[in-house]
């Protein structure tokens, strides 16, 4: 691997470690696994926007069967 490949590879782990800091600043739970998957989502031309309501919606789902479990 060249160093500048290993230049481009710190500077993306750099960049996912900066915006998993900020998703936890904003509460946004998602682990940083989930939230590299929504960035290469969004580089491969997912609307932001809507990626962000089906995270909602599935995170509504999954406290209402949660719920629904603890009944």
């Amino acid at each position: 691997m060249s160093s500048r490949d290993e230049d481009r590879i710190a500077s993306a782990q750099e960049t996912l470690n900066i915006l998993y800091d900020m998703s936890q600043l904003l509460n946004t739970q998602l682990d940083k696994e989930t939230l590299a998957t929504c960035i290469q989502m969004i580089e491969s031309g997912a609307n932001p926007e809507a990626l962000a309501a089906v995270i909602q919606e599935l995170k509504r789902e999954q406290a209402a069967l949660s719920a629904k479990q603890q009944r």
